[in-house]
């Protein structure tokens, strides 16, 4: 598994987001994001992560729609319970995946960081199959760039944000991916 001069990752599933930029000139990726989510909230399989970046989200398929149908949002990659990679965002581009974020003194962690969702809840532990991707992501990622950081979203937005959640297991992640 590798990511290619374009920035996107050769055997995941492409879905391009409209919902992206240029990063800032000069401005070196250094930090991965790690998120949950899940639409509707805590259910999993079906299209409503996938709808909410591409802006094809339906509001009317559930109460919660209603409620981020104006949301332009993204994520430069999607890891679904079955381990499945899906890539909406080049890594080579900017995805609106961390908003109002500091990381170092740094603000703005989207011109600088890589944003990859596990579907999933605060309150739901991930698969074997999402840590199994996770972790090649990761070295894949370390490969084509100087990474400095790895954090999840709630780190980088403390009061704001809470995923990837208690249920996300660091220890397990962190060890899987100094062997990797």
């Amino acid at each position: 598994m590798h990511i290619d001069e374009n920035g996107l990752l050769q055997g995941a599933r492409y879905i391009p987001s409209p919902n992206f930029d240029a990063r800032p000139e000069g401005c070196a990726v250094k930090l991965i994001v790690i998120h949950n989510i899940s639409l509707p909230p805590d259910q999993f399989g079906g299209t409503g992560v996938i709808e909410l970046f591409t802006n094809q989200l339906d509001p009317s398929e559930h109460p919660y729609y209603e409620t981020i149908k104006d949301f332009k949002v993204s994520s430069h990659f999607f890891i679904r319970r079955d381990g499945e990679l899906i890539q909406f965002v080049p890594c080579t581009q900017r995805a609106w995946h961390a908003g109002a974020s500091t990381w170092c003194g740094r603000e703005r962690c989207n011109d600088f960081s890589i944003g990859i969702e596990l579907e999933g809840s605060d309150t739901t532990p991930f698969t074997d199959a999402q840590y199994a991707s996770l972790n090649q992501l990761t070295a894949a990622i370390r490969a084509a760039y100087p990474i400095q950081d790895i954090k999840g979203h709630a780190d980088i937005a403390p009061g704001r944000k809470t995923d990837p959640g208690a249920c996300f297991d660091w220890v397990r992640y962190r060890a899987g991916i100094s062997e990797a």
